[in-house]
């Protein structure tokens, strides 16, 4: 009886088990702390921006040999602006690329809406996966396919130009658009949804009037996003485009073969401003969706 009473009523000041002890919460990981993380970490950032920054570097030289510096000068970004080839070709990858993000935003908007504004059903994990499907196959073998289909089309059809050009962009470029669109539906309360609706609002008043609005910066991410893919697409559109079809990173491309030049380290310049001004747009757009 004793030794059950000391079991159940342990004596004032007698040290508590190890068991009852409150456990010490472990330091908290950090992947900074890992040895060599931050020599990692810089050699990464060096072998990404050391070219990047080189190049735009040489495209302020004066010299023609495009990796002998001699003095500073802009004469090269003049020539570049003034060379009828290259205009041709930044304005039909522009025409492209508006074109491609436009309608693609549009068909991802349609689909993130009929993915996350429906009661769940079965086969909504396969149709996910149909439409991010392009982001996990190689791109060269979108290209062959899409040519493949696309000569079939020519020859019963006799159908040429740069609709199929303009198609293969759209359709390469619908899952980018797709997922932050869908990110933002996701992340967006239904109450006012919910609202709309208990105020007698037709489905489609609640759509303009409430989740449009609230849609607004995911579909101006996405819509960036796949513009920015496709201006900047060499694969795809090396397989797809037809004669007098040259975009602009085709007409890079093409320039390179013949060696590189000033002009082209110039204009190279000139497509980076661009994109990285694309890119930080979408990143404040996106940024937005959170507040």
């Amino acid at each position: 009886m004793s030794a059950v009473a000391q079991t159940e009523s342990p004596r004032a000041g007698s040290p508590q088990p190890v068991a009852a002890r409150a456990p010490r919460r472990g330091r908290r990981f950090d992947v900074k702390t890992l040895p060599g993380f931050a020599v990692m970490a810089w050699f990464c950032v060096v072998a990404l921006y050391t070219p990047i920054a080189v190049l735009v570097a040489y495209s302020f030289n004066d010299n023609t040999a495009a990796v002998i510096w001699t003095q500073f000068s802009l004469r090269w970004y003049g020539i570049a602006f003034t060379d009828d080839e290259i205009r041709d070709a930044a304005l039909l990858s522009l025409k492209v690329a508006f074109l491609a993000s436009l309608f693609a935003t549009t068909f991802a908007t349609m689909a993130a809406l009929a993915t996350t504004r429906v009661p769940q059903y079965r086969g909504l994990t396969f149709i996910y996966a149909v439409i991010n499907q392009p982001l996990m196959v190689p791109e060269i073998v979108t290209g062959i396919a899409t040519i493949v289909f696309f000569g079939l089309i020519r020859q019963a059809t006799g159908i040429y130009g740069i609709g199929y050009l303009i198609t293969a962009h759209i359709v390469f470029c619908i899952p980018f658009a797709y997922l932050p669109i869908r990110a933002r539906l996701e992340d967006m309360d239904r109450t006012f949804e919910t609202a709309a609706g208990d105020l007698y609002a037709t489905p489609w008043k609640a759509f303009r009037y409430v989740t449009f609005p609230l849609l607004v910066p995911g579909i101006l991410g996405g819509a960036m996003l796949a513009f920015l893919v496709s201006l900047d697409d060499v694969v795809i559109s090396v397989l797809v485009a037809g004669p007098g079809e040259t975009t602009l990173p085709l007409y890079v491309v093409s320039q390179i073969k013949r060696g590189i030049t000033p002009e082209l380290n110039a204009m190279a310049t000139m497509f980076l401003c661009a994109s990285v001004i694309l890119a930080t747009t979408f990143f404040i757009i996106t940024r937005r969706k959170a507040k």
